[in-house]
């Protein structure tokens, strides 16, 4: 049996950190090395329009969204919600795939790398939203360059 050859697909990705009170946006480069901050979009009612104008903006060619589990894997309330929102926004985003990706430590880490680089807690928040989608976007990337296959699960479309 001949070995199957990984393929990356090239193209920018969006990833979001879905919160409470604000919506952690990072994307990458078309090539997938380096996933950068793009902004922190307050939650409510306006983030899936302001999610769909980057999304579009960004010409993306998929949107990453960090499902929070426990760290023993299971899914409670905040992954319901998270599930309903990505759904949504899948709806939204059509035809531009949304997947869910474990976002587990990814703000623990985030936040880690803030207070290192000197950034105070309450100013750095926002940033920190950011710095959480950065990291589940660099995690989907380096999950899809070993696996050859997108990362996690694809979110079927709700309304």
């Amino acid at each position: 049996m001949e070995e199957q050859e990984r393929v990356f697909r090239r193209g920018r990705r969006i990833a979001v950190d879905v919160g409470d009170a604000r919506i952690g946006v990072a994307s990458c480069d078309p090539d997938g090395l380096i996933a950068t901050p793009v902004e922190t979009v307050p939650a409510g009612g306006r983030s899936q329009a302001r999610l769909k104008q980057i999304v579009e903006e960004y010409d993306a060619l998929e949107v990453v969204v960090g499902l929070p589990r426990s760290l023993s894997g299971k899914e409670g309330p905040a992954a319901a919600k998270v599930r309903g929102y990505a759904g949504r926004l899948a709806a939204l985003l059509a035809p531009v795939p949304v997947r869910l990706v474990d976002e587990r430590m990814t703000t623990v880490t985030a936040a880690a790398g803030m207070r290192a680089s000197g950034v105070k807690a309450k100013k750095g928040r926002s940033a920190i939203d950011q710095a959480a989608a950065v990291v589940i976007l660099q995690a989907a990337l380096e999950t899809e360059r070993v696996s050859g296959r997108p990362p996690g699960e694809s979110v079927d479309p709700i309304s």
